[in-house]
């Protein structure tokens, strides 16, 4: 009798769990209070041997330690009828072949579809080298690394998701961002380097006399989506902010930057709280194209190595964690992704300036030549070797009400605000340098001005309207997320 009672507990338990597995699936078919879930991932990047190249100016500098580690890390957001990844890296740029790769090896893993996965590096300029540019070497086991790592990541989070109640909001930081283009008093600007005229010139330098004004704006928003536990508890929280990187990294050594330092302080801070699993920070680049950290006003002071780095990241976060103590966390939001590809034009030379950069690669002595003529020369006779146009991917993500756009280029401040301006979602945040590389994005305006963004170089070769067309996809892509369904 004993075993028939058993068995029967055994048969109303499984009855009792088909029933509170279909009521489930029910709820799990509409905006239910259970129904969104997040997983969260950090898997490290640092590259297993040294030296290594790094990317971020124009030639190569070798890192032979860590300073701290690269990482990427992976966030997987779940409303029950959709998925979707995202992803933030900690290098310098990242070209879209690793980008399709990555999430060609991450949705065969997951079933996350490839077009509901976004791919952004932090913009770092202390990581190894993924692609060529500026003639860095490139080591191809980074990246085939990295790819696999991305991959990895994304699995993990879409393994680790739990209940979550999603918030956002928005502050602001405007005192530790400054645009990089100036204005300055005639005849203080040296001839670009092909001989030409320019009307602003970049970095001009601190305390520089002839500064006149900043020509472009600056985006000083903080914005914050956060993830809680039905019970408050904090599960992860991506943040974005429109500076370029900060760069107080020592000489040779590999660096996070400023965004793997704002992790490490809004983890440390949260980490307090009794939470499922461990809480994890983002912090990804927002449209800081034109925007660095120099005040140049003033001459700069220097500090101690890498305290730059922890001021900037320390005053993020302080303002991140306001946002996070002030968000309604709420339940039932409902989770849309969009992805379109577009088309646009390369910016090539002409056969008399193809003729002209030859002339100059030839030249045995640059000293009568204006500065990095011959580099960008070079430039010329590689992009002549670029096809005519090149596809891009433009993203947007709702999440309820928050709006979300992911741009592959180092896009410039004013077009950021123009599609916050411009957005049916309010807020909205754009993620640049994301799922791929295509160079400095200027707004027609800031082409016509000149300056070291806009010269043809394999960092700066879309047409000059590629900004418009990228503006108007974001926002036909966010009255789509608004309105629909995947």
């Amino acid at each position: 009798m004993a075993h028939v009672k058993f068995t029967c507990t055994l048969a109303v338990v499984g009855l009792l769990m088909v029933i509170a597995g279909d009521s489930l699936a029910a709820d799990r078919g509409k905006d239910s209070p259970t129904s969104f879930r997040a997983g969260a991932c950090v898997v490290d990047t640092t590259p297993p041997q040294f030296p290594v190249s790094l990317v971020g100016s124009f030639t190569d500098r070798k890192a032979t330690s860590a300073h701290d580690p690269l990482a990427v890390r992976c966030l997987v957001l779940d409303d029950g009828k959709q998925r979707v990844a995202i992803a933030v890296v900690d290098v310098c740029i990242l070209p879209r072949e690793l980008c399709d790769e990555a999430k060609r090896l991450a949705s065969k893993a997951t079933g996350i579809r490839p077009d509901h996965i976004l791919i952004a590096s932090t913009h770092t300029h202390s990581a190894p080298p993924t692609m060529v540019l500026n003639d860095i070497p490139l080591d191809p086991a980074y990246p085939e690394m990295l790819t696999r790592k991305i991959s990895e990541g994304i699995e993990k989070a879409a393994g680790r998701l739990v209940p979550v109640k999603p918030g956002w909001g928005v502050t602001q930081v405007p005192d530790e961002v400054f645009n990089r283009r100036w204005f300055m008093k005639e005849g203080t600007i040296p001839p670009n380097p092909f001989g030409k005229p320019s009307q602003v010139q970049m970095n001009p330098g601190a305390g520089n006399p002839n500064l006149d004004r900043p020509a472009g704006p600056t985006d000083p928003d903080v914005s914050v989506l956060s993830l809680q536990s039905p019970a408050g508890q904090p599960v992860a929280l991506l943040a974005n902010y429109s500076l370029h990187y900060v760069g107080d990294v020592p000489a040779g050594m590999l660096s996070a930057d400023y965004f793997g330092e704002f992790c490490r302080q809004v983890e440390s801070r949260l980490a307090g709280s009794r939470s499922p699993q461990p809480p994890m920070a983002i912090l990804s680049n927002g449209t800081s194209g034109d925007v660095n950290n120099i005040n140049f006003r003033s001459p700069r002071k220097r500090g101690e190595v890498f305290s730059q780095i922890r001021h900037v990241a320390g005053k993020i976060a302080d303002a991140a964690l306001k946002v996070y103590g002030q968000a309604e966390h709420r339940d039932g939001l409902s989770l849309v992704m969009k992805e379109k590809e577009i088309e646009l034009a390369v910016r090539k030379p002409g056969a008399a300036e193809l003729e002209q950069a030859k002339r100059v690669i030839a030249t045995p002595d640059d000293k009568g030549l204006p500065r990095l003529a011959q580099y960008y020369a070079q430039q010329a006779v590689r992009l002549s070797q670029f096809p005519d146009h090149v596809k891009i991917k433009i993203q947007a993500l709702r999440i309820g009400e928050l709006g979300i756009v992911a741009i592959p280029c180092e896009v410039f401040a004013e077009i950021g605000l123009e599609i916050k301006r411009r957005s049916p979602l309010k807020p909205t945040f754009i993620i640049d340098l994301a799922n791929g590389y295509h160079g400095y994005l200027p707004s027609p305006e800031q082409h016509a001005l000149g300056g070291y963004e806009t010269w043809p170089a394999t960092s700066s070769y879309l047409e000059t309207n590629a900004s418009r067309k990228i503006v108007s996809t974001a926002i036909e892509l966010l009255n789509q997320v608004k309105r629909g369904s995947n």
